[in-house]
């Protein structure tokens, strides 16, 4: 008699739906950027980037420091989005201008006489301002001494004036942002629903309240159309599709549809920020356990590590890794969620083989 295939449980489904639609077939770093539109960036090296290690598993042959080092070619912006992070033209053009520059044909104030220099010099290094203008010092946002040379440039990039045109060894570079408009005029509706439709894409299956929390973080994004916000999340509860699972509405975009399989025999080091990992609200729905991300957490207060990196066996998170470079060697350290590792072969295998990945990505011996 043949055997009926049983239907896969709800959440299994999910889970690998959310691990499949984020994990595409890895190409360039351009086709990265199309489909996601937003890589968060984070300046944390344990032992790499948030965003060299999100984009390891989705751009063939991705080295730590390619995104740095291929920037200017790219066509891509730093910028915010729902974070700090790397944009697509696109996108970066959806959200700007935040605010019309002030005229600088007769500066006279700060910002004025600083966007004439910007504009006057083509590309500018924070030290050539300060020694030009010698501003001083503010206080920063972590309550420290920054100089205010630095905190003017990075407030005339956010509200669009100036662009990243690279960085001197970690250090920004600006240049004055030019008029980058749009391929067709899109109504702020429109383009409000577009960046929705960008963190749906990146982050979904979402829950109810994880909708709702990435499509509220776009106050960062769009500040002024804060108050437009809200009705695009009502827009989007009914244009997405919604499942309800075990009593939560799950939302991800039309024409999408969980087709759950067998997964693959795949093993991956992700980091605390991959769009897999990023919503601990659903990280926790849909691994039943709660990962921290404890690099600002008292070390004697750590459960996972200062860097834990959740490790991904096929469709299931098990556990994390702390991974660090030790005269030239690569030290890893391992802790699971169920507190031992799979008894399988080929989770062994699979393990070894992401260590020696990671070492090709740091360009350590193997």
């Amino acid at each position: 008699m043949d055997m009926v295939p049983q239907k896969p449980r709800p959440e299994t489904a999910l889970r690998e739906f959310a691990v499949a639609r984020s994990l595409f077939t890895p190409r360039t770093l351009e086709h990265a950027f199309e489909r996601f539109g937003f890589v968060q960036a984070d300046p944390i090296r344990a032992p790499a980037r948030a965003q060299d290690l999100t984009l390891r598993h989705r751009v063939a042959g991705y080295k730590a420091g390619d995104l740095d080092r291929l920037y200017g070619g790219l066509g891509v912006e730093e910028d915010v989005f729902i974070n700090y992070g790397f944009v697509s033209r696109e996108l970066h053009a959806l959200m700007h201008p935040r605010e019309q520059p002030p005229a600088i044909s007769k500066p006279r104030s700060r910002r004025q006489k600083l966007l004439a220099f910007v504009r006057d010099k083509g590309d500018v290094h924070p030290t050539e301002v300060d020694a030009h203008f010698a501003h001083g010092t503010v206080t920063n946002y972590w309550g420290g001494s920054s100089n205010a040379t630095t905190h003017l440039l990075e407030d005339m990039h956010y509200r669009g004036w100036l662009r990243v045109t690279g960085r001197d060894k970690g250090i920004r570079r600006y240049a004055i942002r030019p008029d980058t408009p749009l391929p067709r005029e899109l109504s702020r509706q429109e383009r409000i629903d577009s960046l929705v439709d960008v963190v749906v894409n990146k982050y979904a299956p979402l829950p109810a309240p994880s909708l709702a929390y990435v499509v509220g973080r776009l106050r960062y994004a769009v500040p002024q159309w804060r108050g437009l916000i809200p009705t695009a999340l009502e827009r989007a509860r009914r244009r997405l599709v919604r499942e309800r699972v075990h009593g939560i509405d799950w939302y991800w975009p039309a024409g999408e549809h969980p087709e759950s399989g067998s997964a693959q025999d795949d093993l991956r080091f992700l980091t605390p920020f991959d769009p897999i990992v990023w919503d601990r609200r659903r990280f926790e729905l849909l691994w039943g356990w709660p990962y921290r991300f404890e690099a600002y957490t008292p070390a004697k207060k750590r459960r996972f590590g200062y860097y834990a990196m959740p490790v991904l066996w096929r469709s299931e998170v098990i556990g994390w890794a702390n991974l660090s470079v030790v005269g030239g060697t690569l030290d890893a350290t391992f802790g699971y969620a169920a507190r031992r590792p799979p008894r399988d072969r080929a989770f062994s295998r699979q393990l070894d083989r992401e260590v020696e990945r990671f070492k090709e990505f740091l360009a350590l011996p193997t």
